[in-house]
């Protein structure tokens, strides 16, 4: 299953700004994979000095970002065993901001967070390896759209590009 599998009527346009930003011939587990090991050498990469700096006031620091990240795999993977199984119960959409204060991002080490981040993306690739091409397929409703199973793992991989290439422009 690669992302040149998924169809545009498999989620909301707005997700195309990350599903586009995967290589067309990346694998879901292959890319689970080496999506992990980018996103590790990056933020590792990262100054220490510049891990709470924001580029205006209002903006996350590059710790809060990656907070989000983890935060919207948990959330992204949780749709997707929702779908996946096969519940068509509509799913809530969530509001990112809220998320950042509470989750002290920034009286957290490096090393915790990307602990946290290798943690939650175990558990990302261990879910993905229990379903079936067939159910990956499925389609279910989450924030008032439609979106299938294996659309929120590709979005996933789009949304970690994202963010580190908003980071290199902004940030560093």
């Amino acid at each position: 299953m690669t992302v040149q599998d998924l169809q545009q009527t498999e989620y909301n346009e707005y997700y195309s700004r990350y599903i586009n930003k995967v290589s067309k011939d990346t694998s879901l587990i292959k890319g689970f994979e080496d999506d992990r090991k980018m996103v590790v050498d990056f933020f590792s990469s990262v100054p220490e000095n510049k891990l709470e700096y924001r580029y205006q006031p209002e903006k996350w620091t590059i710790k809060e970002l990656l907070q989000h990240i983890i935060d919207t795999e948990r959330i992204f993977i949780y749709r997707f065993l929702r779908i996946s199984r096969n519940d068509k119960t509509a799913l809530a959409g969530f509001d990112q901001d809220i998320y950042i204060d509470p989750s002290m991002a920034n009286n957290k080490s490096l090393e915790e967070l990307i602990n946290e981040f290798n943690s939650t993306r175990s558990y990302s690739i261990n879910l993905i390896e229990s379903i079936s091409d067939e159910n990956l397929k499925n389609i279910g409703t989450a924030s008032d759209s439609t979106i299938s199973a294996r659309a929120c793992t590709f979005i996933l991989l789009g949304h970690s590009v994202w963010h580190i290439e908003v980071i290199k422009e902004r940030y560093l």
